[in-house]
């Protein structure tokens, strides 16, 4: 549980005995704590009910895990890793369709048959987001699968639209709406549309992209619309699809690497597909630590594992970081669990501004992220350059030559193993605190993996400070 004083989506996970689950569920819906009411879904264990187990009747209004008030599911056990599929499945990405308000209750079918019927030959479980943005036009379907399973779950939806439409001539036209993370479009579209255009070609589509402006912090998926026959934007998703997930097992790949990133808890990121591997080396003046901050946002994450890291971002990026009235720093500040502040400049000629984030490991994570991902979007670099950026952190000095480590050894090595440029500036002096800057430039992932690494050595340095602060004998105190 989060002390924020915002509101804080928090999960609980608890092991019961099956004989205890509806009395536990039944007390717990609908609960108030805090002016926020208690929403609660239930795993059930596949394999004890194999075994014999007997399966809880839930009270009415709670929910299975996935379900609840605000979307409809529907599936095969086997699609998510029940009887007859690997648990594996539920780390691919997803198919993520848009359909039109008018046509969900004909997806579904009079009591659900017509939905069932789609997930029991696809054997997929099927996500109808429903009551989610009430009004709205369209409603988003999720569809959990094997690339052959989305694919045929998707072309049933096509052809039960296109004969809704034609029925009754509501629509001329049923395109294939398809929801994407912005970081994985880029991948998709490829260098100068190349990927893009190939697809349309092969399939005989004509294939549009959501602007970026359409974007929030929170709302990351851009809508990629196929038009054509139900055969073609049956083909053409086939196609897109499989761009979208090399893209995201790339991503997944490399944040899989807890070994590398020590200290971060990747699973505290929930799904982070970043893409972000984009940035030029920074150079010139830097901004003055002492500086004042002209801007600032806080988003209150109250932990014991506070990390302050400088960023610095070209000074022409301050104003897309910052947003309309400070909205985009305040919803990243948000979105991260940050405090994130701009530096003002030490002269109006730098080239240069720096970015102060302070927050926990995971905070750091995400705001750095979206940082480069936002310069990158906002396009302050060509498509041909690597995004790379120059971050700045404290060390101890006494963990100062352990991060250089005999020779340059540790240094060197610390480059090797994560691509980034560590430079540890000779004749410093040291802060208040008796703390020196370690320097560190790389594109996303390479920074991140050397900020990890280092932190490591920190702690390791401290640690061993604490051990040795113990076995030092306390003189005794003279007696009187």
């Amino acid at each position: 549980y989060s002390k924020s004083p915002r509101l804080r989506l928090t999960f609980f996970f608890v092991i019961l005995q099956t004989a205890d689950i509806p009395l536990a569920v039944e007390k717990l819906t609908d609960h108030s704590f805090e002016n926020h009411s208690f929403g609660v879904s239930y795993i059930l264990d596949e394999e004890a009910g194999r075994d014999g187990g007997v399966r809880p009747q839930v009270p009415r209004g709670a929910s299975k895990m996935g379900t609840g008030s605000r979307e409809q599911e529907f599936g095969q056990p086997g699609a998510m890793g029940g009887p007859q599929g690997p648990r594996h499945r539920q780390q691919e990405l997803p198919l993520r369709i848009l359909v039109p308000t008018q046509f969900v209750g004909a997806i579904i079918g009079k009591e659900g048959l017509t939905i069932k019927n789609i997930t029991k030959q696809t054997q997929s479980k099927v996500d109808i987001h429903r009551k989610e943005n009430a009004g709205a036009t369209e409603k988003a379907i999720t569809i959990h699968s094997s690339k052959e399973g989305c694919s045929q779950a998707c072309r049933m939806i096509l052809e039960i639209m296109e004969k809704e439409a034609n029925d009754t001539k509501i629509v001329e036209e049923v395109p294939l709406k398809i929801l994407a993370n912005n970081s994985l479009v880029g991948r998709l579209i490829g260098k100068e549309g190349r990927n893009l255009k190939k697809i349309e070609q092969d399939t005989g589509t004509k294939i549009t992209i959501s602007s970026l402006q359409d974007l929030t912090i929170y709302n990351q998926e851009r809508t990629i619309t196929v038009r054509g026959g139900v055969e073609e934007c049956c083909n053409a998703e086939v196609e897109i699809m499989k761009k979208l997930r090399e893209a995201h097992e790339n991503d997944v790949a490399s944040l899989n690497q807890t070994n590398m990133m020590p200290g971060l808890n990747m699973n505290a990121l929930g799904i982070f597909s970043s893409g972000l591997s984009v940035l030029p080396p920074a150079s010139g003046l830097r901004g003055s630590l002492s500086a004042s901050a002209n801007y600032s946002c806080l988003c209150v994450f109250q932990t014991a594992e506070q990390e302050v890291v400088y960023l610095f971002v070209p000074t022409p990026a301050v104003g897309a970081l910052i947003g309309k009235k400070g909205q985009h720093i305040r919803e990243l500040a948000h979105y991260a669990g940050a405090s994130i502040k701009i530096a003002a400049p030490d002269n109006p000629d730098d080239p240069e501004r720096m970015v102060i984030i302070t927050g926990p490991p995971e905070a750091q994570f995400k705001a750095q992220g979206r940082i480069y991902g936002k310069l990158k979007e906002e396009n302050f670099f060509t498509a041909k350059e690597d995004v790379k950026l120059e971050a700045h952190i404290k060390v101890p000095l006494t963990a100062a030559g352990r991060v250089i480590g005999k020779g340059g050894k540790t240094v060197n090595e610390l480059q090797n193993l994560t691509s980034a440029e560590v430079i540890v500036p000779r004749d410093q002096t040291p802060d208040e605190n008796d703390e020196v800057f370690v320097k560190i430039i790389g594109h996303f992932f390479a920074s991140q993996t050397a900020q990890r690494k280092i932190r490591e050595i920190i702690q390791q340095v401290k640690q061993q400070e604490r051990k040795h602060q113990q076995m030092v004998p306390t003189p005794s105190q003279p007696s009187i």
